[in-house]
């Protein structure tokens, strides 16, 4: 009796049989946050790439006019939601999970640089007219900070809202944003031609004006 016992106890100790089975439910848990986690943070990368895109895209469009009316600034904003395509610019309520706010960004003599029109898909998105404004040190034309004087730039910025769909490696929401200045393309109005602001985009315009237009039609 008891050498068999002793026996089975050996056997017991020695058997290897439920190792793997054993292995397999500890490291399970793991592998499945560790994959989760990973299409989470790829479809978030993918997002971020496109705000990136879609940053870029409206200043660039606002930056070839000279003026712009408030139909096409309307239009220009809300084809640029576009860009996000597959990804969803509305959530489930029909809240809107993208905010595109355009400024003109403009400088005086002394380089003090304030808001001078401001448009956003958001009702509360625009900065107000005349707020002070930071520039980067990228935006500088030299070395010097006078350098940055009787400019004008564009600034586009992009936010989007985004909830990961299985919300287990990551909760709640993260926006995603980005920023991105240029300036005007082919505007002509400068120091000893006008008032300030110089080289900025007229906007709300009466009519629009793009560089094309300005520079081969010579219509505007």
């Amino acid at each position: 009796m008891i050498a068999g016992l002793s026996f089975r106890a050996r056997n017991l100790w020695t058997d290897v049989r439920g190792v793997a089975a054993t292995e397999f439910a500890i490291v399970t848990p793991f592998m499945l946050v560790l994959y989760v986690g990973g299409v989470e943070l790829g479809n978030g990368m993918a997002m971020n790439v496109k705000v990136s895109a879609t940053a870029h895209s409206v200043a660039d469009m606002i930056s070839q006019n000279t003026q712009v009316t408030a139909s096409q600034m309307t239009g220009i904003l809300g084809a640029a939601t576009a860009i996000m395509a597959p990804y969803p610019i509305t959530a489930s309520g029909g809240a809107s999970l993208m905010t595109i706010t355009v400024s003109e960004v403009s400088t005086d003599a002394n380089g003090n640089a304030t808001v001078q029109w401001s448009k956003s898909t958001s009702s509360t998105g625009a900065r107000p007219v005349g707020q002070a404004m930071t520039l980067s040190a990228f935006t500088a034309t030299g070395t010097n900070s006078s350098n940055n004087a009787n400019i004008s730039l564009i600034l586009s910025e992009v936010s989007y809202v985004y909830t990961p769909n299985l919300g287990y490696t990551i909760a709640g929401s993260v926006t995603l944003s980005d920023s991105y200045y240029l300036f005007p393309r082919c505007s002509t109005n400068s120091p000893t031609t006008s008032s300030f602001p110089y080289y900025d985009v007229k906007y709300p315009a009466t009519t629009g004006c793009t560089c094309i237009q300005h520079l081969q039609q010579k219509s505007c």
